[in-house]
């Protein structure tokens, strides 16, 4: 029998559980997450009972990590862990903020690097 704080895996066949059911169906976080906005963890525990899935999420967010790598970690869709982490967003167990970037991405001598970087790959 799995652990209670493990999504259902079996060894041979995968996940068994879909994982849109780790969401109960939704597809669309109430909280505005994109795959690079850090997510940390507040010390303060959720009011309600979530799933497993939100428990291993929770637990990735000791230190900032982006919803990509959340992503990554529990083997999701991004749409599914960006609802499960705006679960934990709604409930106070996680902040989330857009990442910090330390060149504005309109700076024409960025996006001239990146497109000289480019076409020297073709």
């Amino acid at each position: 029998m799995p652990a209670p704080d493990r999504p259902l895996v079996d060894d041979e066949a995968g996940r068994i559980v879909r994982p849109y059911t780790a969401s109960g169906g939704r597809t669309r976080p109430t909280a505005p997450l994109d795959l690079l906005s850090l997510v940390t963890a507040t010390g303060r525990a959720p009011a309600r009972a979530l799933g497993p899935e939100h428990a291993l999420a929770l637990g990735l967010c000791a230190r900032p990590v982006s919803v990509a790598e959340v992503s990554a970690h529990l083997g999701l869709p991004a749409a599914v862990t960006k609802v499960l982490l705006s679960d934990l967003v709604d409930c106070g167990a996680v902040v989330a903020r857009a990442p910090r970037s330390p060149v504005p991405p309109t700076d024409r001598s960025l996006l001239e690097a990146v497109l000289d970087g480019l076409r020297q790959r073709l």
